[in-house]
Parts: structure tokens; C-alpha cells; sequence
């Protein structure tokens, strides 16, 4: 079991460091097409639109990177914050929806649960 809390932690990490990514590029690319507006209210607005989108993103990735390293520190906390990340991953069919059952199955194991529990 110690196998699949890893890949659980590495998934997490892994899919909110692809969250900052696309965070960041969103951000650049409207940041750049403000650029080529001529209205300066508009640019404004995409400019203020860019900045949202940047801190939402970063927002909902933040978590997914928490539970990482509490997974891989093995702490309780981490294991009930990656049971609900896998809870929430289930909406986002087809790839969420399969990382949420495989995190909630890993999780939800005895062995790992009595491995978190010994952890302390």
C-alpha cells in the first residue's frame, strides 16, 4: 500500500503543478492580448480578468500541493484532504473521475489507514 499512497501524492502534486502551469499561461495570454487593445477601459478589464483568473487558479491548485506533501510526510490531515480532493476530482469526467476513484480506493484501505495511524 505504500506503492499507492505515493502515486496518490504524485498525482496530486503533480496535476496542481499542471494547474500553476496553465495558471501562468492563462495569465500571460491575457496579458498579451490586453496588450493589443487600443481602449485602455478595456485593456483594464482584461488586465483586472487576467489577474482573477491567475488567483482562482492558483487557488484551487494550492490544495492539491498540500495534500502531496502531507501524503508523502504520511499525515492523517493529508489523507482526509486528499479523500476530498478525490471526492471533488469525481465531477471532472473522464480523467478526474478515474484519479477520484483511485485516490478514494487508496485511501479508504485498512493498511493505509493503520499506516497514517502509526505515524504520528
Amino acid at each position: 500500500m505504500e506503492r499507492h499512497i505515493n502515486i496518490v501524492a504524485a498525482i496530486q502534486l503533480g496535476f496542481s503543478i499542471l494547474g500553476i502551469i496553465l495558471g501562468i499561461f492563462v495569465y500571460i495570454l491575457l496579458f498579451v492580448i490586453g496588450g493589443f487593445v487600443d481602449e485602455s477601459q478595456a485593456q483594464t478589464v482584461i488586465f483586472v480578468i487576467a489577474k482573477i483568473a491567475f488567483a482562482f487558479i492558483i487557488l484551487l491548485s494550492l490544495p492539491g500541493i498540500v495534500a502531496g506533501i502531507g501524503l508523502l510526510k504520511r499525515k492523517e490531515w493529508a489523507r482526509i484532504l486528499s479523500l476530498i480532493l478525490g471526492v471533488i476530482d469525481l465531477i471532472n469526467f473522464p480523467l478526474g473521475t478515474a484519479i477520484g476513484i483511485y485516490t478514494i480506493w487508496a485511501m479508504v484501505q485498512p493498511e493505509v489507514i493503520q499506516q497514517f495511524k502509526t505515524q504520528v
